[in-house]
């Protein structure tokens, strides 16, 4: 096939297996775990690699902030042969007994734009219940503290998650925001999830969300320096094991496929 028009990407190139991340320089982090990483191209927010871990196939690419570029991703990838997909990033947390925890969502409130060109808004945005399970029992192996809380996607990041300098002059109350959210019982607030569930139920694929919460509402508290340092790998690792995981147990989670 031709290579897309933004990832540069084709069916010779992506993985049946891809690890999403927002950041592209996270990626340089998964590369790492992979034996035999090619780089497929760096175009625009898209850094993308593909490799091996533990034997299994596994493509590692980055769809930058937002639903937008996240839905042009999954487009791209789905072309390309992806079967499964698992985001990986960072999460801004509504409660503090969060900060530092992993979050590994059922399902995410739809308060973007982009996956309502897709479908109706009362279609839900659900993660795959097999990945959801796997990921809770990776995390649990690993040792680390994690929940299955409610996430949320929006679409501005300075309008509704952080104040600005433009959001005082206009009156913007981000903390109405984040407490209307709270109130929904969300968990953490993040600018991709719910397009990826959404796309990845029409699609096929089987789809979840690993994300750490590093950040507190309106970045009241945050993890920064070596601490964040570790837990970015920690997830990297994680995700890379999860995925791993659910390769081995295809044969007996795969439901229809």
């Amino acid at each position: 096939m031709k290579e897309t028009l933004y990832m540069k990407a084709s069916d010779k190139t992506i993985a049946p297996y891809v690890v999403l991340s927002g950041d592209p320089w996270r990626v340089e982090t998964l590369k790492e775990h992979l034996d035999n990483p090619v780089k497929v191209a760096f175009s625009r927010e898209y850094n993308t690699y593909t490799g091996t871990y533990k034997g299994m196939p596994v493509t590692v690419t980055s769809t930058g902030i937002g639903a937008p570029s996240a839905a042009i991703a999954m487009e791209e990838l789905y072309a390309c042969g992806m079967e499964v997909a698992l985001r990986t990033g960072t999460v801004m947390g509504l409660t503090e007994d969060l900060l530092g925890s992993f979050l590994v969502p059922h399902a995410s409130v739809r308060r973007e734009s982009t996956s309502a060109t897709y479908v109706e808004a009362g279609y839900p945005a659900v993660a795959d219940t097999d990945f959801v399970k796997v990921l809770n029992d990776t995390l649990a192996i690993f040792g680390e503290r994690h929940s299955n809380g409610l996430n949320c996607t929006v679409d501005g990041f300075y309008s509704q998650m952080r104040e600005s300098r433009l959001a005082k002059e206009r009156g913007t109350d981000i903390e109405k925001t984040l407490a209307s959210f709270r109130e929904l019982g969300v968990s953490g607030i993040d600018m991709e999830s719910s397009t990826l569930l959404v796309l990845g139920k029409l699609m096929g694929v089987k789809t979840a969300v690993l994300t750490a919460v590093t950040v507190l509402g309106n970045l009241e508290k945050t993890i920064e320096g070596k601490p964040r340092d570790e837990m970015e790998r920690k997830l990297c690792r994680i995700a890379l094991e999860s995925m791993h995981q659910l390769h081995l147990r295809k044969g007996e989670l795969w439901h229809g496929d």
